[in-house]
């Protein structure tokens, strides 16, 4: 965008060849930039296919894709640094659920967006896949409407589940 550079933006990761990656859960890493737009409602949307965590009685690993869909309001999530805190989920024990809701809510405590989603689509592992998803609207407004309205209709029209 004419007239930013990385130092206006107060980014540490962005660009930074010596990148260092964390196996441990480090919701530190998340960085944020202001949002250029804050005038106009407009979905980000995430769509991350290498996501893995372990399980937390087995320790066996679990592979997903996460998808992450928001409306900033002041903040925004940097996506190399989104990308380093997904990362860290890899040594991290967490059932499916948790895992979604957690990412969730360390995106909300981040930037606190108008309104945010996390869908996570898992690999079965014994027959079963696991497909957990949660939503978050700002109380008091529109976007809390919106999230109750998402989350009775997210899965009206279920997907045809037949490349995992």
């Amino acid at each position: 965008m004419p007239g930013r550079n990385d130092q206006e933006l107060d980014l540490s990761l962005l660009g930074n060849q010596g990148t260092s990656y964390s196996f441990e859960y480090d919701p530190e890493v998340l960085e944020t930039f202001d949002n250029q737009h804050p005038n106009r409602d407009y979905f980000v949307k995430f769509n991350c296919p290498e996501f893995t965590t372990l399980c937390p009685k087995t320790r066996q690993p679990d592979f997903a894709t996460i998808y992450i869909s928001y409306i900033p309001d002041v903040k925004m999530v940097e996506s190399k640094s989104l990308k380093l805190y997904l990362f860290s989920f890899r040594n991290h024990g967490d059932f499916h659920e948790d895992s979604m809701n957690t990412i969730m809510n360390d995106l909300i405590n981040l930037m606190d967006p108008r309104y945010i989603e996390v869908w996570g689509k898992f690999t079965p592992r014994g027959g079963i896949s696991i497909d957990p998803y949660c939503n978050y609207g700002k109380p008091g407004t529109k976007y809390e409407q919106m999230a109750d309205h998402r989350l009775m209709n997210h899965d009206l029209y279920p997907e045809k589940i037949d490349n995992r």
